[in-house]
């Protein structure tokens, strides 16, 4: 299950969960760390005591994560919870995480630690740049705005001396045929529960989260809003400003989501509405996946 941040899925998984005896396996490349349960708007305690979550605050701040790590670990929950006769529910909003494991990965070499060293010299635009003259078509395969995707881009296209797009052809993996749902409301009721939901960050403390995680490593730091904190707590920026760059940023998120939703999977969406989970639209969510009957 999947759908753009603030849509609502943590709890809507949860009441489809208590519906066929499931347990909820998370797909969130933020949500995986531990220490940034505001920040990451992670599954809170009263929906953790109704279902079983896993893939959830498991992972150091300093720590890093990616798709073959996850489908991996995934797989592994997947398994132990069929095994006791249970449901597992993927859910979370990483699109190129559940693509892998719905899809599989793709076949691609082995890291060339001296490859990426020298990348990694690169600045974000120098980058760019070179990945244009290597592989223009590249640009509009990637997030051109995300350093790290550019990088690793240029990587791909470096050592196997190929376009991207070849080197993107995926095997597909034990998880083929995986059932999905993507979740979605009116735009402008999300871009409302998204400030609703950094208004309930900040009155939670998320301020004194942040600056408890000072320390943490490059990939945990990407999390939204985790800049923007920083900005405020070191006097940069005030709170209002923070808060408005938050939601934004969250929005400009949200749209990419629910591109990706649109174009990578061919799942059937359900339209929430509302900020309870209704009883009939979990009962055509069952029927759609075709499970609890």
């Amino acid at each position: 299950m999947t759908g753009p941040t603030g849509v609502g899925k943590s709890a809507f998984a949860c009441a489809l969960a208590e519906r066929v005896g499931g347990e909820i396996v998370g797909a969130d490349a933020f949500q995986l760390y531990r220490g940034l349960p505001l920040l990451t708007a992670q599954p809170g305690q009263d929906l953790r005591l109704r279902v079983p979550h896993h893939l959830t605050g498991v992972l150091d701040l300093d720590g890093s994560y990616d798709a073959a790590a996850f489908v991996r670990d995934a797989t592994a929950c997947v398994r132990d919870i069929q095994s006791r006769g249970s449901v597992p529910i993927l859910v979370g909003g990483t699109g190129l995480y559940l693509k892998a494991f719905t899809h599989g990965l793709a076949d691609l070499p082995p890291l060339d630690a001296a490859l990426r060293k020298e990348v990694s010299a690169l600045t974000a635009e120098e980058a760019l740049s070179r990945l244009a003259v290597e592989d223009a078509e590249a640009l509009a395969q990637i997030d051109t705005r995300n350093p790290v995707r550019v990088r690793r881009a240029l990587e791909i296209v470096l050592q196997t001396g190929k376009p991207l797009a070849d080197s993107r052809t995926r095997q597909p993996g034990e998880n083929a045929g995986t059932r999905g749902l993507v979740l979605a409301r009116d735009r402008a009721e999300l871009r409302q529960r998204i400030t609703k939901n950094v208004d309930a960050m900040f009155e939670g403390g998320v301020c004194g989260e942040v600056e408890a995680a000072r320390h943490a490593g490059p990939a945990a730091r990407r999390a939204i809003g985790f800049g923007e904190i920083e900005a405020f707590l070191d006097g940069r920026i005030g709170e209002q400003g923070c808060r408005e760059a938050i939601v934004n940023a969250t929005w400009r998120y949200a749209k990419r989501q629910m591109t990706w939703c649109r174009t990578q999977f061919d799942f059937p969406c359900i339209e929430l509405a509302g900020a309870g989970v209704d009883g009939i639209t979990v009962e055509n969510a069952l029927a759609l996946l075709e499970i609890g009957r």
